[in-house]
């Protein structure tokens, strides 16, 4: 580390436990950014996903990559480094990106069905799914729009994604 007296346990440490600490370090600043994922590969290179409860800014993704990158030494290890933002590609993986989404269409993959239809709230255990569809009247010919709603267990969820409309 640079301009600083290195604490003797640190130089001791993996690569991945460094990275971690100063990574943890990092999202202490600006508790509105949480971790996505981070992955460390065999060449070195590091690639580091974020979040925020407002979005992540570019800043963001600077700040956090200076916090890592000004404190490892590349002489001691080479290493290359990636900082990004979670995109709608990703899909939501943490409670947070379930709750800065409320309001915005989802598509649900669960053990059982694929569901879309609007998060209109989020507990520590599920979501709520809203979405209106087409039934058949339960008299005469025709149909009727009804309403449903579903409750969705975190641990039932294989995937989830925000669906974007133009």
């Amino acid at each position: 580390m640079r301009g600083r007296k290195v604490p003797s346990f640190y130089l001791f440490m993996s690569l991945k436990d460094k990275v971690q600490n100063l990574l943890e370090g990092a999202l202490r600043e600006n508790p509105s950014l949480f971790l996505i994922e981070s992955k460390i590969h065999p060449d070195n290179s590091i690639e580091i996903i974020i979040d925020g409860d407002d979005g992540v800014k570019v800043e963001d993704c600077i700040a956090v990559s200076r916090a890592i990158e000004h404190n490892l030494d590349r002489e001691e290890e080479d290493f290359s480094l990636q900082v990004m933002s979670s995109g709608v590609s990703e899909g939501l993986k943490h409670i947070r990106q379930y709750k800065k989404n409320v309001g915005r269409k989802l598509k649900i993959k669960t053990t059982e069905e694929t569901i879309e239809g609007e998060l209109i709230s989020v507990t520590e255990d599920a979501i709520v799914l809203t979405w209106k569809t087409r039934e058949p009247k339960p008299v005469g010919k025709g149909k009727v729009t009804v309403t449903k709603e579903a409750n969705i267990a975190y641990e039932n969820i294989v995937e989830a994604k925000v669906m974007i409309t133009f």
